[in-house]
C-alpha cells in the first residue's frame, strides 16, 4: 500500500474506494460506474486512472487501458473526451500514443482558426460543454502530452478566456466557481499570471464544510468544492477550515464505497469519487 494511499485512509475508507473501483474494470480496460454494464467510456476510465494516479498505485494491466484510451480517440469523440483520453495516456506513460492523435484534436479545436471546440458534445459540467470548459481540457491535455502552443496560440486562448471574465470571477451569466476556475488554470498553464480572485474565499463553507458554486449561497456540492479547493492552491492561499471540509467529504461516502455529489442525495460515480480524494488529499496539508 502507498504512503498517498495510508495517509488518505486516515480520512476514509480508502479499501472500499478501491474495492468499488476494481469492481467497475472491464476486460477491454475501460472501466463503467455502473458495475452490471459492459458500457465502458472515457469519463469512467479516465478518472479511474487518476484515482490510481493520486494515491500512487498502478492501475491493473495497464497495457489493455492504453489500448482502450487509444482507440477511444475517434473524429467523431467530444472534444472534452479526447483531451480525458490524451491525458490519460500521458499518465500511463504513453505520451508518444497521445500525441499521434493531435490531428483529431484540431479538427475541432484550433484557436488560430477560433475554433473553440467544433461539436462540443458532452461535458463534465454542464450536459453539453461550454467552450471555455473545453479550453481548459485541451490546454491541460497539451501540458500533459508534452505539446507547446506557440505565442500566436496562445494569446488567440488568452483572449477567448478573457470574455467570460464577470467581475472578480468568470461565467457565462455571472461568475460561478468551477468556470473561475477553469479560465484561470488555463491561464496560469500558458504562462500568464492573472490577479488572484476572492471569488473561492467566498464560497468556502465555515463552520459548515464545503465550497458552493456561486458566492454566499447554500448548500455546498461536491464539484465546488473540488474546483474551489484546486483554486485556492492555484492562488497560493490556504482553506479557513480544512478540517471541515475533511468532514464534508466523509459525509459524501456511500455503502459500495464510491462518493456522492451532496450529503443530501446522489448515486456514486468515478467523477465524484476522484474529486473527494483529492479534496482530501488537498486539505491533509493544512491538519
Amino acid at each position: 500500500m502507498g504512503s498517498k494511499l495510508r495517509l488518505i485512509g486516515r480520512f476514509i475508507d480508502v479499501d472500499k474506494v478501491m474495492n468499488y473501483i476494481e469492481e467497475r474494470r472491464h476486460e477491454d480496460g475501460g472501466y463503467c460506474f455502473v458495475s452490471v454494464l459492459d458500457d465502458t467510456n472515457v469519463n469512467d476510465t479516465y478518472y479511474a486512472v487518476k484515482i490510481h494516479d493520486l494515491i500512487g498505485t498502478e492501475i491493473p494491466e495497464k497495457e489493455k487501458t492504453i489500448d482502450f484510451l487509444r482507440k477511444a480517440i475517434q473524429p467523431q469523440t467530444a472534444v472534452v473526451a479526447i483531451a480525458m483520453a490524451l491525458e490519460g495516456l500521458a499518465i500511463l506513460g504513453a505520451e508518444d500514443v497521445a500525441k499521434e492523435h493531435l490531428d483529431i484534436v484540431f479538427t475541432k479545436y484550433n484557436p488560430l482558426e477560433g475554433k473553440f471546440a467544433v461539436g462540443l458534445g458532452g461535458s463534465e459540467e454542464f450536459g453539453t460543454a461550454t467552450p471555455l470548459e473545453a479550453t481548459y481540457w485541451v490546454v491541460r491535455a497539451f501540458k500533459a502530452i508534452g505539446y507547446e502552443f506557440s505565442e500566436e496560440e496562445k494569446n488567440a486562448i488568452r483572449t477567448f478566456v478573457m470574455r467570460f471574465r464577470k467581475g472578480n470571477g468568470f461565467g457565462v451569466k455571472g461568475p460561478t466557481t468551477t468556470m473561475t476556475y477553469q479560465a484561470l488554470s488555463t491561464l496560469r498553464t500558458l504562462g500568464y499570471r492573472p490577479p488572484k480572485s476572492p471569488h473561492f474565499k467566498n464560497c468556502e463553507l465555515c463552520p459548515e464544510g464545503g465550497f458552493t458554486e456561486v458566492p454566499y449561497s447554500l448548500p455546498p456540492y461536491l464539484e465546488p468544492t473540488f474546483y474551489a479547493t484546486r483554486g485556492i492552491e492555484l492562488q497560493d492561499e490556504k482553506p479557513t477550515c480544512p478540517r471541515k471540509h475533511v468532514w464534508y467529504i466523509q459525509q459524501l461516502q456511500n455503502s459500495n464505497g464510491g462518493f456522492r455529489r451532496s450529503i443530501e442525495l446522489g448515486i456514486s460515480n468515478f467523477q465524484n469519487t476522484y474529486r473527494a480524494l483529492a479534496v482530501v488529499s488537498s486539505m491533509m496539508k493544512y491538519l
